[in-house]
């Protein structure tokens, strides 16, 4: 592995740095969040910004994603290890594989469990559409859409809008969130629409 070109792409969906393990909460959702979406691979022992600090003890940092992926995340999570030395600094690799298993949920400070998703380099909480999302992608049978008043409607206002809400969208085709959530969830399993996540809402958009 090259870990200096790896370096190199930045934090993203499928990585993340740390400099070092202090926090059995913080790690597991990031533990999460890979597993729920495509995978990754968190380079411990770099900065932030790129910069190669190395791990201080790699027992001790190893012990705690171990304990964050066991007892942290639910269902347990697996991650597996690589050493890497760069100028005698040691980067500790943990690869988390994309689960069959989803959604897992991680433990916070008040002892509730959330799911989380990894979108570009921030591992966030999940909407209640994303977690569904997340539960059906697992699936192997595909999704059989038809497209009725409610998706002409919704294609109309993303034409005109470029982006929309699950509020405007239940109140657009006056139907209840429930309804409305159901049929975005299968627009985004079938790839036709795209969630995003801003800090003031969730909005979608076509792919």
């Amino acid at each position: 592995m090259n870990i200096r070109k790896l370096i190199l792409q930045g934090e993203g969906t499928t990585l993340d740095f740390k400099k070092t393990i202090t926090n059995n909460e913080k790690i597991a959702k990031s533990l999460v969040a890979f597993a729920n979406n495509k995978g990754g691979q968190l380079l411990i022992g770099v900065a932030d910004d790129g910069s190669i600090k190395g791990v201080k003890s790699e027992d001790e940092e190893r012990y705690m994603i171990t304990k964050s992926a066991h007892q942290f995340c639910k269902p347990a999570i697996e991650p597996d290890f690589e050493e890497i030395y760069v100028d005698d600094k040691l980067v500790l690799v943990v690869k988390i594989a994309e689960s069959d298993t989803k959604p897992h949920y991680a433990l916070d400070e008040n002892k509730k469990w959330w799911v989380y998703y990894r979108v570009k380099d921030k591992s966030i909480l999940a909407s209640k559409i994303i977690v569904d999302v997340i539960k059906k992608s697992g699936k192997t049978e595909g999704e059989l859409i038809t497209y009725t008043e409610q998706e002409k409607k919704l294609f109309e206002h993303l034409n005109q809008e470029g982006r929309i809400t699950l509020k405007q969208f239940s109140k657009l085709t006056r139907s209840s969130y429930r309804q409305a959530q159901k049929i975005l969830v299968s627009l985004i399993l079938s790839g036709v629409l795209k969630p995003n996540t801003s800090e003031k809402e969730e909005f979608f958009t076509t792919m």
